[in-house]
Parts: C-alpha cells; sequence; structure tokens
C-alpha cells in the first residue's frame, strides 16, 4: 500500500467493518482492514471450509445479497490498493504513536515464523463483534452441549449438525433462526425452550410496526417451527441436563417473572444435543484497555457509550455494530456506514486525510435506520433480559467456571463466607475466570452470583447513560493484551511503547 501510515485502521471484517471499510475507502480514504478470520464476513457470515466444496453456501445465510455486494467493493478497493486487507490478523492492543495524534494497530497470527508489522492508522474503527452469553446450569459440560450460535457455526463453517436431535433452549430470537436452521439441515428439533416469552414485545408496538421486516423475520421462523413440529415452551428455561459419555435428555421447568423454576413443573426430554444461549455480549477488550466509556444496555450487557456519530469517549477512537449494543448485522451494516463517513470528515477538518478525500453529507435515511433499528434492538433486549432468579437453577456442584472447574458453591462461599462483594474478589478466591476464555463463558454467573449489581452510572461522551437505580451490568476488565501474544512478539517491541 502506498501509504505509510494510513487514514483508517478497521478492526473487525464482520458486517459493521466491511461496510465501513468499502465507504471509507469510497469517500478516498486509505483503509487498513484487521480481520482474525481468514474471510471477510465475521461470525455472522461464516463461510464453509473450502475443502467441503459447499455449492450453495448462501443458502445458510439471511440476506446474503447484501454480504455479497459489500466483498465485491471491497475486492474493487484491494484491486486499486484503496483497503489493504490483512486476514488472520489477532489484533492484541491498539496504542498511541507517539505525540502524532495517531494510532499503532499490533497484532499476531498462528503462524510460528511470522510477527506481522504493526499498522499506523489517523483513526480506529472498532468493529469486534460479540461472543455468546451463556447462563451454566446443572450439566452443561456434558458433551453435546453447545451454544447455540456455536451451533449454527457448526452448520455454516463445518456443515455438520451438533446432534440428530437438539433442543434449542435460552432467551432471545436467535434461538428461532438456529431452530429454523437445524430443522432445515435435517436435525429434528423437539422444542425450543425460551426463557423470557415475547409478551415484553407489547409494550413496544410502535417500535415493532416500525421495523415489518423484522416482523415478517419472526413470522417466517414461526411458521419453520409449524411445518417441523416444533413446540414452543415460553418462559421455559434447560435447568439441567443428563446423561454419562454424552447428553441424553434434559429437564425443563417453567420460570416466573424472575426466571425462578417453578416447583412441581418440570419435565424430561429425550435428546443428543442442547443449542443454548442467552443472547450475545459485545467484545470490548481493546475499547475498554483504551479507556473507552461503556453504558448498561437493554439486555443488561455492557456496550460502548457512543455518540451519534459513532465517536467513542476516547479522541481518534470510532466503533460500530454489535459493540455500541447487541443489534444484528442489518444495524451493524448501517452503523459502519455512519461511521466511515464520520472518520472522513474528521479527517477532512484536520487536513490529514489522503489527497482526494471527500466528506459528504451523510444521507439523513442512514440516521433515521440506526434510530429505528437501534430501537427495535433495545426492545428485543429489554424483552430478552436474564431475571436476576435464575440462579435458583443453579445447584451447588454444578460447574460455574469451565477452565477452571469452579462450582456454583466455590462461588457462593466465597461471597458468604470469604467476603467476596465482586468478581474480581471471587476471581483471586476461587480462581474463576482466570481459565482460557478469560471468564468469557462464566463472567455473567459469577458476576450474578457474587451479586454484582450496583447504580447504573457510567460515564457516556454526553454524560450519565442510565437513570440513578438501574441495575448496571458487572464493569468489564481493562486488560493490556486483547489475546494470548507469543512472547517472542512482545520482546521485539520498542521499550518506548506506551
Amino acid at each position: 500500500m502506498p501509504h505509510s501510515t494510513v487514514d483508517l485502521a478497521v478492526v473487525g471484517a464482520g458486517p459493521a467493518g466491511l461496510a465501513a471499510a468499502v465507504t471509507a475507502a469510497d469517500l478516498g480514504l486509505s483503509v487498513a482492514l484487521l480481520d482474525a478470520g481468514a474471510r471477510p464476513g465475521g461470525q455472522y457470515y461464516r463461510h464453509p471450509a473450502p475443502g467441503l466444496g459447499a455449492t450453495r453456501p448462501q443458502a445458510l445465510h439471511h440476506d446474503w445479497r447484501a454480504f455479497a455486494a459489500l466483498v465485491r467493493r471491497l475486492e474493487e478497493h484491494r484491486r486499486t490498493s484503496g483497503i489493504s486487507y490483512l486476514p488472520d490478523r489477532q489484533v492484541w492492543a491498539v496504542t498511541p504513536s507517539g505525540d502524532t495524534g495517531s494510532w499503532t494497530v499490533h497484532s499476531r497470527t498462528d503462524s510460528a515464523s511470522e510477527s506481522p508489522a504493526p499498522v499506523t492508522a489517523r483513526a480506529i474503527l472498532l468493529a469486534t463483534g460479540s461472543y455468546e452469553r451463556q447462563l451454566p446450569f446443572p450439566g452443561w459440560t456434558l458433551p453435546g452441549v453447545v451454544g447455540a450460535g456455536g451451533a449454527q457455526a457448526m452448520l455454516k463453517g463445518g456443515l455438520v449438525l451438533p446432534g440428530r436431535r437438539v433442543v434449542v433452549a435460552g432467551s432471545g430470537p436467535l434461538l428461532l433462526a438456529v431452530a429454523a436452521s437445524l430443522s432445515a439441515a435435517g436435525a429434528r428439533v423437539p422444542a425450543v425452550v425460551e426463557a423470557s416469552g415475547y409478551g415484553g414485545y407489547a409494550t413496544h408496538a410502535t417500535t415493532l410496526l416500525r421495523n415489518p421486516a423484522k416482523l415478517v423475520e419472526g413470522a417466517r421462523y414461526g411458521t419453520a417451527l409449524v411445518r417441523h413440529h416444533t413446540r414452543l415452551l415460553n418462559r421455559h428455561a434447560v435447568v439441567e441436563a443428563h446423561g454419562t459419555d454424552r447428553v441424553e435428555a434434559v429437564t425443563v421447568a417453567r420460570l416466573d417473572r424472575d426466571w425462578r423454576p417453578v416447583p412441581g413443573t418440570a419435565r424430561r426430554i429425550p435428546c443428543d444435543a442442547v443449542a443454548v444461549g442467552h443472547g450475545l455480549v459485545p467484545e470490548l477488550s481493546l475499547a475498554t484497555a483504551l479507556g473507552c466509556a461503556t453504558r448498561t444496555a437493554a439486555d443488561g450487557t455492557v456496550a460502548l457509550a457512543l455518540t451519534d456519530e459513532l465517536r467513542t469517549s476516547v479522541p481518534g477512537i470510532w466503533s460500530a455494530g454489535e459493540t455500541g449494543g447487541i443489534g444484528g448485522a442489518q444495524l451493524a451494516v448501517v452503523e459502519g456506514t455512519l461511521a466511515a463517513h464520520s472518520v472522513a470528515r474528521a479527517a477532512q477538518a484536520a487536513h490529514a486525510a489522503s489527497p482526494g478525500v471527500t466528506a459528504p453529507t451523510t444521507p439523513e435515511a442512514l440516521r433515521r435506520a440506526r434510530v429505528r433499528l437501534r430501537a427495535f434492538a433495545d426492545a428485543m433486549g429489554s424483552a430478552h433480559r436474564p431475571g436476576q432468579g435464575w440462579t435458583a437453577w443453579l445447584a451447588d456442584a454444578a460447574d460455574v467456571c469451565r477452565c477452571e472447574e469452579v462450582t456454583a458453591g466455590q462461588v457462593r462461599e466465597a461471597v458468604t463466607e470469604l467476603g467476596a462483594r465482586d468478581a474480581r474478589t471471587v476471581k483471586l478466591l476461587t480462581r474463576a475466570g482466570m481459565g482460557w476464555c478469560q471468564g468469557r463463558m462464566c463472567g455473567p454467573a459469577v458476576a450474578a452470583l457474587c451479586g454484582a449489581t450496583t447504580t447504573a452510572d457510567a460515564a457516556t461522551p454526553e454524560g450519565p447513560s442510565t437513570s440513578a437505580g438501574a441495575t448496571a451490568a458487572p464493569t468489564p476488565d481493562r486488560r493490556p493484551l486483547a489475546c494470548p501474544v507469543p512472547l517472542r512478539q512482545l520482546a521485539s517491541l520498542p521499550t518506548d511503547l506506551s
């Protein structure tokens, strides 16, 4: 690429990152697009492995045409050197580049012999996506119990099913999409076990009517459930999985409004796999390491506090997509496009962009689309937010932290006997969250068990984002490294690295 310092480095090539990169290049910015995957698309547009010979990967995806258009634009800009696309790059840190006002993006690859050169950019856009939220239950460590999104990944990326008879459980609209995909691929889905139900949408009728496409999509999934004879169990949860070498059945129970199991309502459903997930959690490792302000989203997760221009609280850092709150691929594309316009305007104002940069007025239709889609996302998050009573199904002997094999009883003991009052202290006393996943899987459970609920008063670029007395999600850890890094790569860094 002809630029030693690019105008914009985009981290993540999912829907938001792709849209941001190609739009920024359209506006004349020089762009570096870094992504941990081998091909663009992120988790949402996961591709089958090339060796599988899939002839119609679009059959496994929603709105493939929009994604294909983004990829075509990416390839066009790669040919003209407008975008430097850097796949297989796990970004582990973003640091200031001295006093220049630019940033350095540090990444790694899985190659034992390669240490990628850092990327220097005048602006950064974080489009790091999300990961699944898991609420553990007895037996969740049995083979055959997978994440709902993990089941989708197995199907999209490996063209395999997690089992032949799969119970889909948890909360959120992803469950319907997973059940429809598994059924269409040949699995028997006896039940979709939804903990929250859909009654919460009734208070958001206006928002629903402003998003007719979402209603049509939901109706399509509902029709698929009927066609495949899948039962929808509202306000129920999987409270235990049974089996020896792998899962053989699950116990489901009705929940009260606070998500506590109702006595006398338990029943068994035979199965050989369980796909379970309670929504998604924004991936904020890079953002929190930079000190970006956060807020509590409608679904109870921690998300970035962003302005209407998709700016974070740190000058020079933008973000788009799931990092600002879980909202889906369509919203991510809109936000990525809006963020690119904002970066271009900032670059033009600072006279720092490459020659030929244009900063047209952002189309008002895009702004309206973001407001409309974000409102729907908030309604969805509020309707499926986990109730505080869910820990009632978590027996003391059940593992909470799978990596370190820490049980719910050990976490409770740390709180009641040893005086722990937050997840960090529980971690120090029990090692919960110190394993390979670094708390991504067990974090929500540990926080719930130690009563980590406080007044939500996280600072935003405009000020406090939530009302006094609201319940906040656990504060995310600030880590200097967003992923494991080889020591040889750290040793090769300049000694004056900020």
